[in-house]
């Protein structure tokens, strides 16, 4: 399966996700929505929120040109939202997903998705 068939069927496909991506860890787009695609200074950000969440939790996190509130920021999940937007990132070994709900979608259903795409892509090696 190619990435894009991940964001496509396994992310925006569940109807639980309005806009999803897959980048590499080393900020490389792998895949995503039409017309979605983070800054490099976002990515960058985000890329450095999985090893030191303090400046995320303190300050927020940039997606897509939009600032959300920090839910929460480990080294393994960064959840934001503004107003009844949100979204939902999550590093796997090699990868990280995000996912980007809005208010027709229950935030923990978005969460369900895009962590569990990422279990599974950590069950094959990425």
């Amino acid at each position: 399966m190619s990435w894009q068939q991940y964001v496509d069927s396994n992310l925006v496909g569940t109807g639980k996700v309005t806009k999803g991506a897959i980048y590499g860890t080393n900020g490389s787009l792998w895949a995503s929505s039409p017309g979605f695609q983070l800054a490099a200074n976002e990515i960058q950000e985000i890329i450095a929120g999985f090893s030191n969440p303090e400046p995320i939790r303190a300050s927020g996190i940039h997606v897509d040109g939009v600032k959300y509130f920090s839910l929460r920021a480990d080294e393994r999940s960064i959840y934001g939202k503004k107003n009844n937007n949100g979204v939902c990132i999550v590093k796997t070994t090699q990868a990280i997903l995000i996912g980007l709900y809005d208010s027709n979608i229950q935030p923990g259903e978005c969460t369900k998705i895009v962590e569990g795409l990422a279990d599974y892509l950590i069950s094959v090696g990425y």
